[in-house]
Formats: structure tokens, C-alpha cells, sequence
């Protein structure tokens, strides 16, 4: 896999999608990361939600129509090369986000409408079956 200094492979998704039950029970609603997005703080990419294993940066988060859009770059260091190996193998393909809920209405299912952003993560497997990387381009300009 070709890298390049500062980083190596890219990939795109969505970290959630709004207005779909996850497994836990609990729907994002559209606007939900709006407070968190509006900040300067940076939030971590981490692999499966291992707060030692930083794999890399964020590169863009927004809230589009479908859900939090997520563009990445995976790191050189050993946790994203693995990372890497894994997301381009197709043997990891999910994304999550760790969060603290602000706003929510009880319910089956909860909505979840105001949360604070904590961190992203590729994972395994997903709480919302739909959050996953959609596009993956290995390094190389």
C-alpha cells in the first residue's frame, strides 16, 4: 500500500445516519451534532473506540441530509497502518461515534437531538448498521 508523508489511505462515510433506529434503540435526529460542530475543538479518529489507539485525523465532519459525513486519513503510526490494512482488505468497513446526549425524548425509539461529539471510530460493527466508509483511495497524490 503506497503512503505518503503525513498520511496514507483517505477514506469517506458516515459516522451516523439520521432518522434510522440504531441497535440500541435510539434514533440521531437531524441538527443533533450542530452545537459540537460549531465549536473549534478537533475530535479524535480512533480504532473501535479505544481511546489509546488514535489511527489517525479528520479531515471533514459535517451534518449533510443523510446523517455526520466523515472524511479521514488514516496515520503511518502501527495502529493505522493496521487500520489501513484492514479498511482496504474490506475486512473493516463500519464507523461509530462516541458522544454524551444533551437533548434527547424518551421513547421507542429515543431521539437523540442534541449530543456532544466525543470521537469517531472504524469499527467492526457498527451500532447503526448504515454508518460505514464508502469510499477508500490508498495514498499516492
Amino acid at each position: 500500500m503506497a503512503e505518503r508523508p503525513g498520511g496514507g489511505v483517505r477514506f469517506a462515510g458516515y459516522a451516523a445516519v439520521f432518522d434510522r433506529p440504531d441497535r440500541g434503540g435510539d434514533v440521531v435526529r437531524p441538527g443533533a451534532f450542530a452545537r459540537s460542530l460549531a465549536g473549534d475543538a478537533s475530535v479524535p479518529l480512533l480504532w473501535q473506540h479505544e481511546p489509546g489507539r488514535p489511527i489517525g485525523r479528520i479531515e471533514y465532519l459535517r451534518e449533510d441530509r443523510r446523517g455526520l459525513r466523515v472524511i479521514g486519513r488514516l496515520s503511518g503510526s502501527a495502529a493505522g497502518r493496521e487500520a489501513a490494512a484492514l479498511l482496504t482488505d474490506g475486512a473493516v468497513g463500519g464507523l461509530s461515534f462516541g458522544y454524551r446526549v444533551r437533548a434527547a425524548r424518551d421513547g421507542v425509539p429515543r431521539e437523540l437531538t442534541e449530543l456532544d461529539l466525543v470521537e469517531v471510530s472504524l469499527v467492526t460493527l457498527p451500532m447503526q448498521p448504515r454508518a460505514r466508509v464508502h469510499a477508500v483511495e490508498a495514498g499516492g497524490e
